[in-house]
């Protein structure tokens, strides 16, 4: 097994693709040989995004009444969770919203709304929103509206907008175990909508939900065939009111073999710590950003995150450099072969 683990990164940086049996091995490496894996994943990082940390920040623009039943998800109206729905709020907090993200040192703000779509006037709004955030602050700007069609998402970014997020949670196996109101095939079809208008691509998962080892690695693969931009790692905070309050928390080490595994599987996608990463990673926290080289700051959607000062320190402690007003990764192209 040691062998198998040390020659990862050489593997990885030569251009070979890891299979699914060998991305099954990665989940199972026993855990006093996880600060291994971590160092090869660690050369991966470092050979493409060098020692760069990005922040982002984001806001819940508009909460709750979500027809959807993702049984994570604390909006959804299916479920008795203690969240305050409220519509889209008014331009002026959204544009408020991104000066906060640059004063917490993000470099990129999502806009981010519940439901399975935006309205078209919703979408019109929004694009207002960034269009006036884009004239007068220095940050990147994202956006979380769901299911999207190709005129919406060319109005989007033609206002500026850079980045479209949207996550396919986890493998198409497991999909219907944990959302029924739609398809798998729908949100992956939006992926590839987002890259045919010519947007960056941010599309994750949220682990922890009854996924079984092979779900984690075929998400891997299915997101190094996408060859997304970025991949926003979730770890589930266990919800009241929602089907699956009463799941255990993964291990520390367990977050750390999936982080790994994303990051050998997927070189050149920028991997992004966010909800869930606190309660989860305890202690690991600073050895899972070794692997990763961005974080979601000052809070999530319906949870509040760590102050954004300690992600800064631990940036600092790491030796790290912070990416800020709309800086871009100094990536290293060919380092991968």
């Amino acid at each position: 097994m040691e062998n198998f683990i040390n020659k990862l990164a050489d593997r990885v940086l030569n251009g070979e693709k890891l299979t699914k049996e060998e991305g099954l091995k990665i989940l199972n490496t026993p855990d006093e040989l996880v600060n291994q894996l971590i160092k090869q994943a660690s050369k991966v990082r470092e050979a493409v995004f060098d020692n760069e940390v990005e922040f982002c920040s984001l806001i819940n623009a508009k909460n709750g009444a979500c027809t959807e039943d993702c049984s994570f998800c604390a909006q959804s109206s299916k479920y008795p969770t203690p969240i305050n729905a409220y519509p889209l709020v008014p331009k002026k907090e959204v544009v408020e919203g991104a000066y906060k993200a640059v004063s917490i040192k993000a470099n990129r703000y999502c806009i981010v709304t519940s439901g399975r779509r935006a309205t078209k006037e919703e979408v019109q709004e929004i694009a207002d929103a960034v269009k006036e955030i884009k004239k007068n602050i220095p940050v990147k700007v994202c956006v979380s509206i769901g299911s999207i069609d190709e005129e919406d998402l060319k109005l989007l970014k033609e206002a500026g907008v850079e980045r479209v997020n949207h996550n396919l949670e986890t493998s198409e196996r497991h999909f219907p175990n944990i959302v029924s109101t739609h398809p798998w095939r729908e949100r992956y079809e939006t992926i590839k909508k987002i890259q045919k208008t010519g947007l960056s691509t941010c599309c994750g998962g949220i682990f922890g939900i009854g996924e079984t080892d092979e779900d984690i690695v075929d998400l891997a693969i299915t997101y190094r065939e996408l060859k997304v931009d970025s991949i926003p790692m979730n770890f589930l905070i266990p919800i009241p009111g929602t089907p699956l309050a009463n799941n255990k928390q993964l291990t520390p080490y367990k977050c750390l073999k999936i982080i790994s595994l994303f990051k050998l599987f997927n070189p050149q996608a920028e991997l992004r710590l966010c909800g869930g990463r606190e309660q989860n990673l305890r202690e690991f926290h600073d050895i899972a950003m070794e692997v990763a080289n961005c974080l979601m700051a000052g809070g999530y959607l319906t949870r509040a995150g760590r102050a954004p000062g300690k992600d800064e320190e631990m940036v600092k402690r790491l030796g790290r450099k912070l990416i800020t007003n709309r800086g871009s990764f100094s990536k290293k192209e060919p380092a991968v072969k």
